[in-house]
């Protein structure tokens, strides 16, 4: 067999490939799951809340494995998740390599879209994936998923019931119109902030409103040109933030870090095998405590590229161990913060200080959220291994599913599903980043498979019973008496 050719062969060939590839496994799977209603309606057996990169991988699980699925995002078209939105990175963090959402299908993967279009030669010049171009392939994997995904759809209520469904309102953010979905399993897939969202130190609530942004706020590029701007926080988001400013004419940008140091290594990175993407949700209490606080402990570096983006700037500053004690406004409007190491003027904080999960401060989850169980309910760690993150984590069972907290009742919560960011100390780095989106995909559809069966054994018991397509016509032997035994039938091949 000869090597492939270097040149591009165009997304219409690749996308002839992918149906060819797919033919071969038999995928997706023909539907099996037993159509149900409540009264006249029809019940969809699963919603996912967030059609973003997690979202569209784990509805196409789902469908390649029988089971129908529907997709509700508030964003509109090609803009669901971060990448085009709230995201300033010039690059994607994790290598290029990565297979990501494609679920292991070959031609699925950004690879295979990326040299069918600009050919093997450009793949091995390319260093890290730009973040626009990421997004569009996002686009072009959720358009050659088959999934039907409904945009500018926001959740306003997700309420479980007893009857074996959740009672889904959504509203028409272009109309202003709600409807109604009734929906046998709910996932969702809402991102970083999925059950929470962005945070902040208690002293930013005496800065004036108009001058305290979080990195997750969408602002124009030049909305801090000719400012003076104080970034909290030394991580990733805050080196984007700080270069985005820097770029587009900001006077000055302090960056302020609590530590003595800038963390050098990404303890994550670390932590990626075959063994933690299958393994980790196996492993006791204590080990995936130890672990996740470990991580959290050294915190995770920013890339190498996104610090030379900002430090190549003169007039950007690094300033470690320090922190904000008070803060006052000047008389001109700016902001005075006061350190630990002296003053500092400023007329713009931005907040890259990650998010808390936070379940209260989402109406969508009213109906449920005082209900979930989270790991400080029942988990207590050893003096030094507090951790308020992994504290409010919710604790989720093998289907990523929420359980009741000890001393509540709420009927129907195992129908919903945590398939973001706050899973990973039940499930381990499988519900949102790119390295281990496939496995924890193809894990939460394997268990919706074998809830589904069990949930309609009995109807699946009596189409068994049911089925007659005959495998013989009955003409393929004639049937001989044994010699000398007249009363018995053998068969004979015909």
């Amino acid at each position: 067999m000869q090597p492939s050719s270097l040149s591009p062969i165009g997304l219409e060939q690749l996308e002839e490939r992918l149906r060819t590839e797919l033919s071969y496994l038999n995928l997706p799977a023909n539907v099996w799951v037993v159509p149900r209603t409540v009264g006249e309606r029809a019940l969809l057996p699963v919603a996912v809340i967030g059609g973003g990169m997690a979202g569209v991988c784990v509805a196409t699980a789902l469908r390649y494995s029988g089971v129908p699925v529907e997709v509700f995002d508030q964003s509109a078209d090609q803009l669901e998740g971060p990448w085009l939105t709230s995201a300033r990175m010039e690059t994607l963090r994790s290598p290029k390599e990565l297979t990501g959402p494609a679920l292991g299908i070959p031609s699925l993967t950004f690879r295979a879209w990326f040299t069918a279009q600009f050919g093997e030669q450009a793949w091995q010049a390319l260093d890290k994936i730009p973040r626009p171009q990421w997004a569009e392939y996002l686009h072009w994997l959720k358009r050659m998923s088959g999934v039907t995904v409904h945009n500018r759809m926001r959740a306003e209520r997700i309420e479980p019931t007893a009857n074996g469904y959740s009672r889904l309102t959504f509203r028409n953010l272009d109309s202003g119109e709600t409807s109604e979905v009734l929906a046998r399993r709910v996932i969702l897939a809402t991102g970083r902030d999925g059950l929470g969202g962005p945070w902040m130190p208690d002293w930013a609530q005496e800065l004036p409103a108009d001058r305290r942004f979080h990195s997750s706020d969408l602002w124009a590029n030049d909305a801090f040109r000719g400012k003076r701007v104080v970034v909290i926080g030394v991580g990733a988001s805050a080196m984007d933030c700080a270069a985005t400013a820097l770029e587009n004419g900001a006077s000055k940008v302090h960056l302020l870090a609590r530590r003595q140091q800038i963390p050098r290594i990404n303890k994550s990175k670390g932590s990626g095998s075959m063994g933690m993407a299958h393994g980790f949700w196996k492993l006791s209490d204590d080990w995936k405590w130890r672990i996740r606080h470990y991580i959290n402990k050294q915190q995770v570096p920013p890339p190498k590229g996104s610090t030379l983006r900002v430090s190549r700037f003169p007039n950007a500053y690094f300033h470690t161990h320090v922190w904000v004690e008070s803060t006052q406004v000047n008389p001109d409007g700016s902001i005075r913060l006061i350190t630990n190491q002296g003053p500092l003027d400023t007329d713009v904080v931005i907040f890259s200080t990650g998010f808390r999960i936070n379940l209260e401060v989402r109406p969508e989850f009213a109906a449920f959220a005082s209900s979930i169980r989270r790991w400080g309910d029942r988990y207590q760690p050893s003096v030094g291994q507090e951790d308020i993150e992994l504290f409010d984590s919710p604790d989720l069972g093998e289907a990523f599913e929420f359980q009741a907290r000890p001393g509540t009742s709420c009927p129907g919560l195992e129908r919903i599903h945590c398939f973001c960011y706050p899973a990973t100390l039940s499930h381990g780095a499988v519900a949102g980043d790119i390295p281990q989106i496939s496995d924890g995909a193809q894990r939460l559809a394997r268990a919706l498979c074998a809830a589904f069966l069990q949930e309609d054994i009995e109807t699946h018991f009596a189409q068994l019973e049911e089925y007659s397509e005959p495998e013989l016509d009955g003409d393929e032997w004639e049937e001989v008496p044994l010699p000398g035994v007249q009363s018995e039938t053998l068969f004979r091949n015909a």
